[in-house]
């Protein structure tokens, strides 16, 4: 039936439904699936376009000319005693006499450049001085003479740097190791060294290599990373920060693991700036890298074997003497051989707080991989007493990964709570679950802390910050 016009039809009421109850959970957020197009595009491998620096053959018998002209002309006794801006107008001028009497077309842009080349050859480290002073660069990787990467945010990048020669190269790396007193040679083809900075360089020659000469530098930056810089870039949230520092501080034994490359020793720099300033610390390493802030450290390096195979003193030798020089806390950058043995000797005595490094990819696989390294001591020690001494030895394990994105994140921290029968049991403290990705390739994770109560916390509550360690470890809410 029509309602009379002006009156509006009667709507029937929606029909009821059912009332959702307060306490149902919301339900987590999907990524989409990706398209197969996008599959297709993430799984093919990207070659980056490079523009290689290539001179005809005219332009390098011209700078070779040069070269040898100038090498004459200026005595290398002399070049390492000028300042680098005297050197480099010397070299300029003289490159200019050269170009003039041989009638070579060198504008003064190409005489500059060719000048910053050879200064660099004569005291630096040649191609690769512009890489060495880039602070966003990581790693330098040389493949040869026509293959150097970097590695810049994460990230592996190939670029236009070249050597002149194999020999070049070759010149390079037996300049590093002079510095140092440590000399690589077809008898010796393997050299561990480090620079004025304190990078960390490895190089490996013929005949073990064979496309040749191969260097890899690792740059430390020249700022201080703190783990307050760990929380601003993402790789630890503030709550797991703050348990790091305060348990470095009361003194907990700490075994950071990771992979190469995944921020070890910067996380072992970051954690001993919670080592107080009245404490001997004793730093033990292959090379000396660790930046320690506190003015009373003793820094330990290991000396490979001579020529004739002698004079070698290995981690191990200076794990020994370091008990005999009234350590407060024993470091080793790494440890990765029988000294593994005397470092839990160290730990089981009275030497708490120290801390190392390990390669390895999980806390379970860094257990392992101790106990293997102790029976490179050949002591013929049975896997449980091995065991009961690492339980006895570790309160926490670190585990820090570089992830796909390029960031180095902290993902796991396991306390060794102590042994079950033949097994080591561990209990997790904070974890980083991982959620997405983003467009751009960067990663969504959350870091959460299982809000359980460790075995230490007498040793935390002895120096008076049990209420504080506890209040990081029980704030279960999710941080990104």
């Amino acid at each position: 039936m029509t309602p009379p016009f002006g009156q509006r039809k009667p709507v029937d009421p929606p029909a009821p439904q059912p009332p959702v109850p307060e306490s149902a959970p919301a339900l987590p957020t999907v990524p989409p699936e990706p398209s197969q197009s996008a599959i297709e595009a993430k799984l093919t491998p990207i070659i980056p376009p490079v523009v290689p620096t290539t001179y005809s053959s005219a332009d390098t018998a011209e700078r070779d000319l040069i070269r040898d002209d100038i090498l004459v002309a200026i005595d290398p006794g002399q070049a390492v005693n000028l300042t680098h801006v005297a050197l480099l107008q010397r070299v300029e001028s003289a490159i200019a006499e050269v170009a003039t009497e041989h009638k070579l077309l060198l504008n003064e842009l190409e005489q500059r450049k060719l000048a910053r080349e050879m200064v660099d050859d004569m005291i630096g480290l040649g191609p690769l001085e512009p890489l060495l002073h880039d602070e966003t660069i990581s790693d330098i990787l040389v493949n040869g003479p026509r293959q150097v990467y970097i590695e810049r945010r994460g990230k592996l990048e190939l670029t236009n740097v070249r050597f002149r020669s194999r020999a070049h190269v070759l010149h390079v790396i037996q300049r590093i190791g002079s510095k140092v007193r440590r000399s690589i040679n077809e008898a010796s083809p393997m050299l561990d060294a480090r620079l004025d900075d304190g990078s960390r360089v490895n190089a490996i020659i013929w005949p073990l290599t064979l496309k040749g000469p191969n260097l890899s530098i690792r740059k430390f930056s020249k700022r201080f990373f703190g783990l307050d810089e760990f929380v601003a870039k993402g790789s630890a949230s503030p709550s797991l920060a703050k348990a790091l520092k305060i348990a470095a501080h009361c003194r907990l034994n700490i075994m950071i693991s990771g992979g190469t490359g995944s921020g070890k020793t910067t996380l072992l720099n970051a954690m001993s700036q919670s080592i107080d300033h009245s404490e001997r610390v004793i730093t033990i390493e292959d090379a000396a890298e660790l930046q320690l802030q506190q003015p009373h450290v003793v820094q330990l390096e290991t000396r490979p074997a001579n020529l004739e195979g002698r004079g070698q003193v290995a981690q191990r030798d200076l794990v020994r003497n370091a008990l005999r020089m009234r350590p407060d806390r024993i470091i080793l950058g790494e440890v990765r051989g029988a000294e593994a043995f005397d470092m839990l000797q160290a730990m089981n005595t009275g030497h708490n707080g120290s801390m190392s490094t390990v390669h390895a990819n999980s806390p379970r696989d860094a257990l392992a991989r101790i106990e293997n390294l102790v029976l490179m001591a050949n002591l013929d020690l049975p896997s449980h007493a091995i065991r009961g001494q690492i339980a006895s030895a570790f309160d926490l394990i670190i585990q820090i990964e570089r992830m796909r994105d390029g960031v180095r994140r902290i993902t796991n921290v396991a306390e060794i709570v102590g042994m079950e029968g033949a097994e080591i049991t561990t209990q997790p403290l904070f974890a980083y679950h991982f959620i997405n990705e983003n467009p751009d390739g960067s990663l969504n994770g959350k870091y959460e802390a299982t809000g359980l109560t460790p075995a230490f916390m007498s040793r935390i509550g002895y120096y008076g910050l049990g209420t504080a360690f506890l209040e990081a470890i029980s704030d279960t809410r999710v941080a990104r």
